[in-house]
């Protein structure tokens, strides 16, 4: 990555994100004001805490890497003459940030000529930072970071699936297709969030498919499922950068049978 090694990228991106807990921590399970956005006719929440957190991202990335584009949930988009841009969903989960849950991340991801190639998830409060990339996947936990992977288990009935809620599936066929999956596991479970699917690179659930979503809420996720041995596409089998309907898996194998059962 020119002068900038894909690690040296990651270390600035998992500070930077570790350097913007506290700003997301002093309005977490305290009485604050909640807005709606009301984007696309439904509920959408957001606080001081996303600006706050997305605007200091923004001043960290272009302190740092002026050329570098950046697009972000709460603000403007910002063009680099780089090849290179930074994708920031401040806080992923607001809905569980305002319920006081801790199923929330900030989320940093990278993209080389609009690839994802490098995302960081960062859960303050119990203090967990998720980084993955081509080079692999990790966890890192107060002072202490280990490599991590999926189960990599391969069969439906083993596995556990994750949905943040049903209302994310956009109309009745989508929501009949996931319920299929669902059916057909030994488990599944709602809420989650980005931290559903920095659990599915932990290896503790197998499966997680969802609709509706944002760029900006997938692509930091991309490389961490994929560099922990995952498989992350839209209900086609394509990549999954756009958002949409998204499912991620353990392995190719129950990545397959899913998709399988979803277009059935």
């Amino acid at each position: 990555m020119n002068a900038t090694s894909l690690s040296e990228l990651m270390d600035f991106a998992r500070d930077a994100a570790r350097a913007a807990g506290p700003l997301a921590l002093e309005h977490f399970r305290v009485k604050i004001q909640v807005e709606d956005k009301h984007t696309r006719n439904q509920y959408d929440p957001v606080t001081a805490a996303d600006r706050n957190v997305e605007r200091y991202l923004r001043e960290r990335i272009s302190e740092r890497f002026p050329d570098h584009g950046i697009v972000g949930e709460e603000e403007d988009n910002k063009t680099g003459s780089n090849r290179y841009s930074w994708i920031i969903d401040p806080i992923d989960g607001t809905r569980a940030f305002i319920s006081g849950m801790t199923a929330w991340g900030i989320m940093l991801g990278l993209r080389d000529d609009e690839k994802p190639v490098a995302g960081i998830i960062h859960q303050p409060y119990i203090n967990e930072t998720f980084c993955g990339s081509a080079e692999g996947a990790w966890l890192y936990h107060q002072e202490h970071v280990r490599a991590i992977s999926t189960s990599g288990r391969q069969t439906l009935k083993d596995a556990i699936l994750y949905c943040t809620h049903p209302s994310i599936f956009t109309n009745a066929e989508e929501f009949n297709a996931f319920e299929r999956v669902a059916n057909a596991c030994r488990m599944m479970r709602y809420g989650g969030d980005c931290y559903s699917y920095c659990l599915l690179a932990l290896g503790s659930v197998d499966l997680i498919i969802e609709s509706g979503l944002q760029a900006y809420d997938v692509q930091p996720l991309i490389p961490l499922i994929e560099g922990a041995g995952g498989v992350i596409t839209d209900r086609t089998g394509a990549c999954a950068a756009d958002g949409g309907f998204v499912v991620a898996a353990a392995s190719a194998e129950l990545h397959a049978r899913a998709l399988e059962l979803l277009n059935q």
